[in-house]
């Protein structure tokens, strides 16, 4: 399959050329970027360097429908909206990595600030979240943000099972600063990130209302919760402490085999044995989900821990993951390596 990256440039981007370039069923047709056109993309980056020689191209989607079957956007909010529209109507195969088509109309422009997508568009996204689609008809997917990413997989069976208090989920989740894009500022300058961590858009960042849109699909009964988010020293990785209040009580070793039995099948989720808690390390550059439980007795609470890559399981990853389940292909085929330690 022939497939374009739009936004070739963006550390998404940039992920999902790293990870096409090896992929057995795909070639990369053309890549396109915004701000940069005509120029080899290994000018801009020399770790391509006699491995990867193309040209950045203007954004021409009548071109890019002839050459490709697929295109990923890997664009900055507020530009995919209006950039897939066209890919949508030839029939091509989209996969959106920049939350444009996450949330409904009023949704999108409340958390946002932006003029959402028309209403025909939002409604044939299909939302992403690859181990839990119920499908692989759809052509046009919504990939999830990494936050939304690792604390949907770590709920995912407490909250389909109705096994903790809808009102008690709070989610500690601390983001690499690659997770803030390639464009820096303030708070993402070296000095200010540099052995330092902290808290941003308290009760404001956008990946809530997509967190919950998901969680009320599975419960309808959960209303809210409480979800902060942290910037830590580190380029890549999501780490997200999770914890909610068992309705009647339960054991680590039930815990245990319930996520096991909930992702058989599923090759990136990766359950911890218990007392074994996961590390940023243990998935960087790689498309697994590593998770670790525990129950305390006296408090009646559940600790779920979960670590992804926020460039790949949490971006480019997932999105090829996607397109492996669009397309037929087996759902590990260019995804399948070794993550890099240390």
């Amino acid at each position: 399959m022939k497939v374009s990256i739009i936004g070739a440039t963006g550390y998404g981007g940039l992920e999902l050329l790293r990870l096409l370039h090896q992929h057995p069923h795909v070639e990369i047709a053309s890549l396109h970027s915004f701000s940069a056109q005509t120029e080899d993309i290994s000018r801009f980056y020399p770790h391509l360097h006699t491995v990867y020689h193309q040209a950045l191209a203007e954004i021409d989607a009548v071109k890019i429908a002839e050459e490709s079957e697929a295109v990923f956007l890997a664009t900055p909010s507020g530009v995919a909206k209006d950039a897939a529209q066209p890919f949508i109507d030839a029939g091509m195969k989209v996969i959106d990595l920049s939350g444009d088509f996450r949330l409904s109309k009023e949704g999108y422009e409340k958390w946002y600030n932006k003029d959402a997508a028309p209403d025909a568009y939002l409604k044939q996204a299909e939302y992403g979240l690859a181990e839990w689609r119920t499908g692989t008809d759809a052509t046009f997917i919504s990939n999830p943000g990494c936050y939304a990413t690792a604390t949907l997989l770590g709920l995912a069976p407490l909250v389909m099972q109705d096994l903790v208090e809808a009102d008690s989920i709070i989610v500690d989740a601390k983001s690499g600063i690659s997770g803030a894009g390639k464009t820096p500022s303030e708070n993402t300058h070296f000095p200010e990130t540099n052995e330092n961590m902290m808290l941003y858009r308290m009760n404001k960042h956008q990946h809530i209302p997509e967190i919950m849109r998901q969680l009320q699909v599975w419960n309808e009964n959960i209303d809210a919760i409480t979800f902060s988010t942290s910037l830590i020293p580190v380029t890549r990785g999501i780490f997200a402490t999770i914890y909610a209040k068992s309705k009647t009580g339960t054991t680590t070793e039930e815990l245990l085999t319930l996520y096991r039995e909930s992702y058989d099948g599923k090759p990136f989720v990766r359950i911890q044995a218990q007392d074994v808690y996961p590390t940023l390390k243990q998935v960087t550059a790689s498309n697994f989900c590593d998770i670790g439980l525990c129950y305390n007795e006296r408090t009646n609470m559940i600790t779920i821990v979960v670590v992804i890559d926020n460039l790949v399981k949490g971006a480019a990853g997932q999105a090829i993951q996607n397109l492996n389940l669009m397309a037929k292909f087996d759902e590990t085929a260019g995804l399948d390596f070794i993550p890099v330690y240390p």
